[in-house]
């Protein structure tokens, strides 16, 4: 073979596999898009599904307490947890539904005395500023968007049945999911590194859950005692507004703080006293979530936090509010799933706190999706 066939050789090869990448990069554009546009359609189904797993996940980790601590049957404890779960859910959802009216007619009428109120509150800033904050102000219409907000509360009840309905039946298969795994894998030992990771998944989110649950239980609990103080109106509310924002993560913290101000301001018409409960909020807010919050967290999640930041924003536009609140559970699924697989390596990496990502294998977090 002549110089000249050898390079034309080379060639020809080196377009083959040039087409070849294009041929994959265009494939993987079609699938991501196809992946978006069903996360967007089934986002109902989704979000329903994503919250029964975890339920699931926490329950799952109760039964297991229960059955070996207090030699309860397996079958009894899961019954128990599912009537549980299913009790507690449609209690929830009725509750919501039932003080719904309530609500958004206390909060348009305190909407529009806080539009009111606003040009007194920004009138130390100077006309320009003034009027800057104003002009955006106009274009927000806040009644309009607490209709629409109560209006997606009819959908609570629907979903929670829906909800019950999945963890109903992972429970029904639970018993042979172990089986399952091993016949998929057809290794022992691969089947058992799966529900290692699986096993490890489950119990990050779950602490995740149970520390965040506790910092804004103690979070809002503060914030209603400071409105008591003050001798404020909407206490209940307000905390438990803080209760919900504190789980979604870095701007939620942020969004409760500066509603709080506002509805001081609103409700005192008191520039002074604003002043001091906002600051004394923002200093509760960052000592909780930046100093107790990570001492209990610790290595829990070694989440990025400009990555937490992304996922937020990206499960924000696909599922709006709900997934807010499950962009931080998602994002610890996505990381370790990621470490496991050699060409998605570099996204757990990037997904990471120090670029070590999360592989799950304690070996301290034997699995326990069997038991």
């Amino acid at each position: 073979m002549t110089l000249l066939d050898q390079r034309t050789t080379v060639d020809q090869s080196n377009e083959t596999v040039l087409r070849e990448r294009l041929q994959t990069g265009f494939l993987g554009i079609v699938a991501f898009a196809l992946l978006l546009f069903m996360l967007v359609q089934a986002r109902f189904i989704l979000i329903a599904l994503a919250i029964a797993i975890i339920l699931f996940s926490l329950t799952s980790d109760a039964i297991h307490a229960i059955s070996t601590r207090l030699k309860v049957p397996s079958w009894l404890a899961t019954t128990l947890a599912l009537i549980g779960i299913a009790l507690g859910l449609l209690w929830v959802s009725t509750t919501i539904v039932a003080q719904v009216n309530e609500i958004v007619f206390l909060a348009i009428t305190y909407a529009e005395r806080a539009q009111a109120a606003l040009p007194a509150l920004t009138e130390r800033l100077g006309p320009e500023a003034q009027e800057r904050i104003m002009l955006v102000l106009t274009g927000f219409d806040i009644t309009g968007w607490i209709r629409s907000l109560a209006g997606q509360a009819s959908g609570i009840l629907q979903g929670s049945v829906l909800v019950i309905l999945f963890v109903g039946f992972m429970f029904a298969e639970r018993v042979w999911f172990p089986l399952k795994v091993e016949r998929l894998t057809e290794d022992p030992v691969k089947a058992v590194q799966v529900r290692r990771i699986i096993a490890s998944i489950m119990h990050r989110v779950n602490r995740y859950l149970v520390v965040k649950t506790g910092v804004s239980a103690v979070t809002s609990i503060i914030v209603w005692l400071i409105f008591r103080a003050a001798g404020l109106e909407l206490a209940a509310a307000v905390a438990i507004l803080t209760f919900i924002l504190n789980f979604i993560p870095s701007v939620g913290s942020i969004i409760a703080t500066v509603i709080a101000t506002i509805l001081v301001f609103v409700l005192s018409g008191d520039t002074t006293l604003t002043l001091v409960i906002g600051l004394g909020i923002s200093a509760v807010q960052f000592v909780i979530g930046n100093v107790i919050d990570p001492m209990l967290l610790g290595q829990t999640l070694r989440l990025s936090s400009f990555g937490i930041i992304l996922s937020l924003a990206f499960w924000a536009l696909i599922w709006g509010i709900p997934g807010m609140f499950l962009a931080v559970p998602i994002m610890v699924a996505l990381m370790i799933v990621c470490a496991h697989v050699p060409w998605l390596r570099p996204v757990a990496v990037m997904l990471s706190r120090e670029g070590l990502p999360d592989d799950g294998n304690d070996p301290e977090e034997a699995p326990r999706i069997a038991a």
